[in-house]
């Protein structure tokens, strides 16, 4: 079968959007450069009025020839020998091929004599069909169409088995002078060399002439040339997969893939992605003002995890904004969109038992202060609204995007756990060795893809699905004995990493519904975003459709982002400069909000809104909407919120609104002594300490410690053992204090070194009962190697609050003491 691998190997590769229509198709190229497209298809699924119409105009005697045809060969050498001149080429098919495949293209008499050998060798060793379907997947039709298959969807945008008589005939007429005839730049040419092509069909019998008076009048739709990408960034993203995607699933098998003749079916969704194009060349342009240039967006199918639109750059062919470089991909900082996830870490804190994990009532201090940051100078920041706003909860912090809490957050957790979760939610910049608390708000780069995909995985109840966009692979003419599909989303060959089709749960479906909870809570938002803020969705109806979303804004206004999902679509926008360069009073809310809220509203337009779905282990309750406990009698507004099971809210009595009774006369806590009628109960908004303080300054009345006006007592933080600077070794038991006012829990950790960048994971599980002079946990340094290290005690308050001792010390295993030998004294 020599001559069939020796025939042109390249072909195109089809790349399709979701529902079928092209977006791309890449060219080929053979081994000297020939480029174009190029589709290999079998003679069953060419048009009989084709082959009919190639058999008439470029070889009428084809069926009963063994290769030559004598009187046209006799002709040629006529013209050679006589008028010294090769100026009829007198090729029949098979000899055609033989020039195509096997031989220069030099017009000389030697050249001839071997076409017609070889025409003569090949007619023996292939039947007609075999010859003719060579032939017609070799010929070039003009405009980088090689083969009948790339002519017709070149021309007319079909399959080749679905022209038409009057198709077929002009595609006939086009490869002897392709350039002479070209429908597009001479369409009067090519209407008469159609009308010559019918007329050998009816002269051989293939037609009627009525059938050619008939496909003569049939209008010609030509397919406007073009091989621009649509859906540019989608597009080439996809082209980069099939690069390291295709030598994964073929193996060696893959080698070229220009010779593989492939049809790729992706997950772009054409409705969505014209839209999502729209929205944001149409909302960038309008912030011009604000010096923003730039926008991308992604949507998933939370589902399935396929990506259903991408937009890389506002406008793909703008130079000034570098309009080629894909944004989604693109790592950036995060701002406060990845608020949620630090939160959701908080949630977790796998090493801390059940009832020190945080919840959506959790207490946390939105109140300034410097925060250690291991090797980094101590950390203070601050809110955008350049405000503190007290000990606020969890759900109130997280919906008003508040800065200290998330800093808190971050801190409580600490930034293994929380890169483990990253890690898991399919974040994989976050790489560096240096991050600090900063990390909370954002200061780390993450590609718009991955924090889409992250947000995916809380719509789908914590299961991740990583992000595709390839539903199926397959050949257009698979060899023999190959199935035609490579590979298929949702099937045991699937294009992309093997995942179950509900996704790997990385996350409990009761903490993913909780931070969407607080994420979907408008009212919760509404003090800091307003009530109808572009986070909030209504379907066409009217009707609210529930949504959670998160903004982001980073440091210096460079970049400005939105992410969010329904049940049925997440989506993640960014807005900025591709350059880095700030903008001018654009936040995410502002800036990538409106193209997040448009292109939302129109993507699901077409479907019912739909609740979040609460799982098993959540349960509503009802609490004191500013403090997350149940209410007590002072509380002065209640909601039902979600709460896991495990972690319900916590009693009245822990409540910060309380009742307090007080003495009239001395302004101090009543006891029994006060008379009746001396007793007068007010409502206070009870502080933890060490926050009394700074409630009293602002404002916020606190009762008075006790009745004789002692001070409220103070935090106690030490380790008594071991002492600073000594050394040590064995399993060591360490003796201190940790008591604090509202006392929650207190855990020991070590860092190497005597200034430690970051410190291990506690030592023993967090201890939720104060110690007083007494032993704190212990400390088996007996698997650590010699030299410096610092031993501190984390002490936490029911709001949130930190408190920390350390103790400087040396691991130095004992040196071993060689013991002389005894000898032998002999008896005296």
């Amino acid at each position: 079968d020599q001559l069939a691998k020796r025939a042109s190997q390249f072909q195109s590769i089809r790349i399709y959007d979701r529902d079928g229509g092209l977006l791309n198709e890449r060219l080929g190229a053979d081994e000297g450069g020939r480029e174009g497209r190029r589709t290999s298809v079998p003679l069953s699924r060419i048009s009989p009025f084709l082959q009919q119409a190639t058999i008439a105009t470029e070889d009428a005697n084809f069926r009963n020839h063994q290769g030559v045809d004598p009187v046209a060969l006799l002709r040629a050498l006529y013209y050679a020998i006589i008028e010294r001149s090769i100026v009829s080429g007198a090729s029949t098919i098979p000899q055609q091929l033989v020039k195509m495949i096997l031989l220069s293209p030099e017009q000389t008499m030697t050249r001839k004599i071997r076409e017609a050998i070889l025409a003569t060798e090949v007619s023996r060793l292939y039947n007609k069909e075999e010859i003719l379907a060579l032939y017609l997947n070799e010929l070039y039709y003009g405009n980088l169409a090689y083969g009948a298959e790339a002519a017709a969807h070149t021309y007319f945008d079909k399959d080749v088995s679905e022209l038409t008589l009057g198709e077929a005939a002009l595609l006939a007429g086009l490869p002897q002078l392709p350039a002479v005839y070209d429908p597009y730049t001479a369409p009067d040419r090519a209407k008469k060399r159609q009308g010559v092509v019918l007329s050998l069909m009816v002269e051989q019998g293939y037609i009627s002439q009525q059938q050619a008076d008939d496909a003569w009048l049939e209008p010609l739709q030509y397919t406007p040339i073009s091989f621009d990408l649509k859906s540019p960034h989608f597009t080439l993203t996809v082209r980069q997969e099939l690069e390291t995607l295709l030598p994964q699933l073929l193996g060696a098998e893959s080698g070229d893939i220009n010779k593989l003749g492939l049809e790729v079916v992706t997950t772009l969704d054409p409705r969505k992605q014209a839209e999502a194009e729209q929205t944001v060349a149409q909302v960038i342009g309008g912030l011009a003002a604000n010096n923003a240039s730039n926008g991308a967006l992604v949507s998933i199918d939370p589902r399935t995890g396929e990506v259903l639109a991408l937009v890389g750059s506002a406008d793909f062919d703008n130079v000034e904004i570098s309009g080629q470089v894909n944004m989604a991909l693109a790592p950036r900082q995060p701002g406060s969109s990845i608020k949620p996830l630090v939160y959701l870490s908080t949630f977790e804190q796998p090493d801390a038992p059940v009832d020190q994990r945080w919840t959506p009532g959790s207490l946390v201090a939105d109140i300034e202060e410097d925060f250690p940051d291991g090797a980094n100078p101590p950390y203070r920041p601050t809110n955008y609204d350049s405000r503190e706003h007290g000990v606020i909860t969890v759900r109130d912090a997280l919906a008003s995007s508040f800065n200290i809490p998330a800093v808190r957050a971050l801190q409580k957790t600490g930034l293994p756990n929380f890169l483990n979760l990253a890690q898991r939610l399919g974040i994989t910049t976050l790489t560096r060795p240096d991050y600090g608390l900063s990390l909370s708000l954002g200061a780390g780069e993450i590609p718009l893809i991955e924090m889409t995909g992250a947000f995916a995985t809380l719509a789908n109840q914590g299961r991740y699905l990583p992000p595709v966009t390839i539903r199926e692979i397959r050949y257009t003419t698979p060899p023999p004995g190959v199935d035609a599909i490579i590979c298929q989303i949702g099937s045991e060959k699937p294009c992309g990493p093997q995942v179950p089709p509900e996704g790997v749960q990385v996350v409990s479906a009761v903490d993913a519904y909780l931070i969407t909870s607080i994420l979907s809570d408008n009212e919760a938002r509404t003090p800091v975003f307003g009530a109808n803020s572009a986070l909030r969705l209504v379907a066409p109806n009217g009707q609210e459709r529930p949504a959670a979303v998160k903004t982001g804004t980073t440091n210096d206004v460079r970049d400005a982002l939105t992410l969010g999902f329904t049940p049925q679509l997440a989506t993640g926008v960014w807005v900025g400069n591709s350059d880095n360069s700030p903008m001018i009073n654009l936040s995410g809310v502002g800036g990538a909000a409106p193209i997040w809220n448009r292109y939302m509203t129109a993507a699901l337009a077409d479907q019912e809104p739909q609740p979040f779905v609460m799982p098993p282990g959540v349960r509503e309750v009802e609490v004191c909407a500013d403090t997350g406990t149940q209410p007590s009698s002072a509380c002065p507004r209640t909601r039902r919120l979600p709460f896991a099971e495990d972690r319900l809210p916590l009693p009245p009595e822990k409540d910060m609104y309380q009742k307090v009774r007080l003495d009239k006369n001395s302004g101090q806590l009543a006891t029994d002594l006060t008379p009746p009628e001396a007793i007068e109960e007010k409502v206070f908004k009870i502080y933890p300490e060490p926050y009394r303080k700074w409630a009293e300054e602002h404002g916020i009345a606190q009762p008075p410690s006790n009745g004789d006006g002692a001070s409220t007592s103070q935090p106690e933080v030490f380790i008594r053992q071991p002492v600073e600077g000594e050394t040590i070794w064995g399993v060591l038991a360490v003796i201190g204090t940790a008591n604090v006012p509202n006392f929650a829990s207190f855990e020991l950790q070590y860092g190497v070194s005597h200034d430690p960048g970051a410190f291990s994971p506690p030592i023993a599980p967090p201890s939720g009962a104060p110690v007083i002079d007494g032993v704190l946990g212990q400390w088996d340094v007996t698997g650590l190697g010699d030299g410096p290290y610092t031993l501190r005690l984390l002490v936490r308050d029911q709001a949130g609050a930190q408190f920390e001792s350390r103790v400087r010390v040396i691991i130095a295993r004992p040196t071993a003491t060689v013991e002389p030998s005894p000898t032998w004294t002999p008896p005296a």
